[in-house]
């Protein structure tokens, strides 16, 4: 992804995924990334996304609400990808959700 996301006044939330990859199996994995980034978008709540990777990889979501990421975390499909994430793709990974009170920038 090569753009900021555009999202709303605050307050929001974020989802920040940290992780660092596995050697091998890019093909699938990129595949899925970029399945699972459609199949976010078109989650109710959604707000956008970022995502950047050099090393470690930091991919940032931002929903509207709690129960939206909620439910995202409990999508079927989003399901299958962190038992992927886990078994395959990670040597680690760490979530962290947070409150945007306040934005800034140009």
């Amino acid at each position: 992804m090569s753009h900021i996301a555009p999202t709303p006044k605050p307050t929001y939330y974020a989802v920040i995924f940290t992780s660092v990859r596995t050697e091998g199996d890019q093909d699938n994995y990129a595949a899925m990334a970029d399945k699972m980034v459609q199949l976010a978008a078109e989650q109710p709540g959604f707000l956008g996304i970022e995502s950047a990777r050099e090393g470690i990889g930091i991919t940032v979501s931002y929903w509207q609400d709690l129960e939206s990421i909620k439910q995202w975390k409990a999508n079927a499909e989003h399901l299958l990808a962190q038992k992927l994430g886990r078994e395959q793709w990670y040597r680690s990974f760490k979530t962290r959700i947070a409150k945007v009170e306040r934005e800034y920038g140009f």
